[in-house]
């Protein structure tokens, strides 16, 4: 499956657009505004063959990183204040995954034994049959087939993490 969305393009925009910003006397922010682009972009070919893989299984992959967040969990359970917390997202976006996969039959929530103010979601045995098919799908079409040989891949999440530290991310 490709995922070019115009066909292939007969030059790199992006190193096109590098070249003009060097012309127009902003050499020192080039390679910047390459980087940045070019992340940008990568982010959406990335999102794009995620999401293609995973619309058969009905979820969002921000609702498949709340499935494999209860997956993990020792219990299959957590509480949503701690699933936005790790996932680095808006209460509200939690909650709307959560109502999505409550819908859909993969989780239930209750109420928190210890803290009546918190609500814990527990993944259901249909989650974590689609946390499975899922993932084994993801590893196959994507994460496993990035089209970047594995000594770069490791540079990347490398250079990746760096400029998420820098940034305050963890």
């Amino acid at each position: 499956m490709s995922f070019v969305t115009s066909g292939g393009l007969p030059l790199d925009p992006i190193a096109e657009a590098r070249r003009l910003w060097v012309e127009h006397g902003w050499e020192h922010a080039a390679d910047g505004m390459a980087a940045v682009t070019s992340l940008m972009r990568a982010h959406q070919i990335a999102l794009a063959r995620v999401e293609s893989v995973l619309r058969p299984f009905g979820v969002t992959f921000a609702r498949y990183e709340v499935l494999m967040l209860l997956y993990f969990s020792r219990k299959g359970t957590l509480p949503m204040a701690l699933i936005g917390a790790r996932l680095q997202v808006h209460p509200t976006s939690v909650t709307n995954a959560v109502d999505r996969l409550e819908a859909a039959g993969l989780v239930r929530r209750t109420p928190h034994a210890a803290d009546r103010r918190s609500t814990v979601v527990v993944l259901l045995d249909e989650g974590r049959e689609l946390a499975e098919s899922a993932t084994a799908a993801l590893n196959t079409e994507v994460f496993g087939a990035l089209g970047i040989p594995a000594g770069d891949m490791t540079s990347l999440v490398h250079v990746l993490t760096e400029m998420r530290h820098n940034a305050g991310d963890f």
